[in-house]
């Protein structure tokens, strides 16, 4: 028998670890959160970031171009009869070597001088870590720009959606009022089956905010690299905070911090290096060589009684190409003009840029006088419907004068809270334009 205060305690854990999980699982998420949900899980940062680690040992690899080159070599030969030399005096052969034959040699070669071919490589591709650095980084910024932009739209489309509900229940209220006087016969029935029909309308219209709010969540999930159903329970912060800088100022920041334009210059950069390389083979190469053999006619290369078991040498060696039918003038021609494309590429991506930051500002701008209008707008549509409604329950107005100010007023929040979402999403382009954007 399995004691009851056992079973009591087990039960009693259980349901602390549930209750628990319940209220984790239903904490909204901050946008902080979210972005860093969302940098974890990314494909594409993790795409870049193994780029930085590609560009990191490709700059390595071009070091070893200034360390020497160890080699080695182990090797048999079986001659087909031991080697001779005929004497004349006294007439007959004398044999010089052995059939078979065993060689071990080590050598190391250290460049001098290769016409800076090695430094121009070696600086190129640690520009090349640069440049895939700053990429990364301009990755990170797509994200947390895209999270923002997902994060807003929800916020943005579970505002239309109240506007939308507190609509309805306008409307059935409304309607209520309307069946009440039909059915005492203060209105004609044309004036009922009015309020049934914006009613409808109304109800077509939640359905539609319903479907944008269950959109905005799933392209949420997608962006977290969550369950595309996974219920988004997300802090509020749909709020309205005035742009301090001007366009000109914006201009400036993202000179300073846009990646794109860095990433550009260093592309430029590392295209003059590569017409560096292509000259250098215009020059003569100087190595240091050195080797150590040995010799045997056994596997233990121990020598021979013709021959000694080692031997080393030191060397210089000075090699030249000077006619390859200007092989090397078409690479340095190639190069030259490659080095112009990422010139010009540069001074593109700068102007596209700079029209970029102006739209979003623009856009940014448009949206805030679109706040401050609604607001305005929704004071007096409030004020509108309210006198509305009075009027028709006094039986001074019509049942299409308050369904005409309850229309005005829903469209009123509507456009608030659409002008809100521009505003926020459009503020989060503009930094992302200026290359500053963050969580």
């Amino acid at each position: 028998m399995i004691n009851k205060k056992y079973l009591v305690a087990f039960f009693t854990l259980i349901f602390f670890i549930v209750s628990s999980s319940v209220a984790i699982a239903q904490t909204p998420l901050t946008l902080e959160e979210s972005v860093d949900i969302a940098l974890k899980n990314s494909f594409v940062l993790n795409i870049a970031k193994e780029g930085t680690k590609s560009a990191t040992a490709q700059k390595r690899e071009a070091l070893t171009g200034f360390l020497p080159k160890l080699s080695t070599s182990y090797s048999y030969r079986r001659l087909n009869e031991e080697p001779y030399v005929q004497l004349p005096f006294p007439p007959g052969e004398m044999t010089t070597g052995t059939r078979n034959n065993y060689n071990w040699n080590i050598e190391a070669r250290q460049p001098i001088f290769a016409g800076g071919g090695i430094i121009a490589n070696y600086m190129a591709n640690k520009i090349g870590e640069d440049v895939a650095s700053i990429e990364e980084k301009a990755r990170y910024q797509d994200v947390v720009q895209e999270v923002k932009i997902a994060y807003f739209d929800v916020l943005r489309a579970q505002r239309v959606l109240e506007a939308a509900d507190q609509s309805v229940k306008m409307l059935e209220a409304h309607r209520n009022v309307a069946d009440n006087y039909f059915q005492v016969g203060f209105i004609a029935k044309n004036d009922l089956l009015h309020a049934e029909v914006e009613l409808a309308n109304g109800r077509q219209t939640l359905i539609r905010a319903q479907n944008a709010v269950d959109m905005a969540k799933s392209k949420f999930n997608t962006l977290l690299k969550r369950r595309i159903f996974e219920p988004v329970e997300i802090v509020d912060i749909l709020n309205y905070q005035p742009l301090e800088q001007s366009l000109e100022e914006c201009l400036a920041i993202a000179k300073e911090n846009r990646p794109e334009l860095k990433v550009a210059a260093l592309k430029a950069e590392q295209a003059s290096k590569a017409v560096w390389m292509a000259r250098s083979e215009l020059f003569p190469s100087l190595s240091l060589v050195g080797n150590y053999a040995r010799f045997g006619d056994e596997a233990s290369v121990s020598g021979s009684r013709y021959q000694d078991a080692e031997s080393w040498y030191v060397m210089a060696v000075a090699s030249w190409n000077f006619w390859e039918w200007g092989r090397t003038k078409f690479r340095v021609d190639a190069s030259k003009a490659r080095e112009n494309q990422a010139i010009e590429s540069s001074k593109e991506i700068n102007d596209q840029i700079t029209l970029e930051i102006k739209n979003a500002y623009l856009l940014l701008r448009e949206a805030e006088n679109q706040i401050v209008v609604s607001e305005k707008v929704i004071e007096q549509a409030e004020e509108n419907f309210r006198i509305s409604e009075e009027r028709y329950k006094e039986r001074v107005s019509t049942s299409t004068e308050v369904l005409d100010a309850q229309t005005l007023l829903t469209r009123a929040k509507s456009q608030y809270a659409n002008a809100l979402g521009d505003y926020n999403i459009n503020y989060a382009k503009l930094q992302r334009a200026m290359g500053i954007i963050a969580p």
